[in-house]
């Protein structure tokens, strides 16, 4: 298996276009989420993390083979 970079560049590319689009429409909401979120307990950051990063490799799997 070989990597092509071009995908590699093009999924981060893509990373960062969601991820400015939220602070670009709605600033105030994006700093309100950013003081709730400071309230959770590392515990429960991690355990988000985790889900997160499992469903992302469901569905690459899903998608890519």
């Amino acid at each position: 298996m070989s990597v092509n970079w071009d995908d590699l560049l093009a999924a981060l590319a893509i990373v960062c276009v969601i991820e400015g689009v939220m602070p670009f429409a709605n600033p105030g909401g994006v700093r309100r989420l950013f003081l709730k979120l400071s309230a959770f307990e590392e515990r429960e950051l991690r355990l988000g993390g985790l889900a997160s990063l499992v469903v992302g490799l469901i569905v690459l799997y899903l998608v890519r083979f």
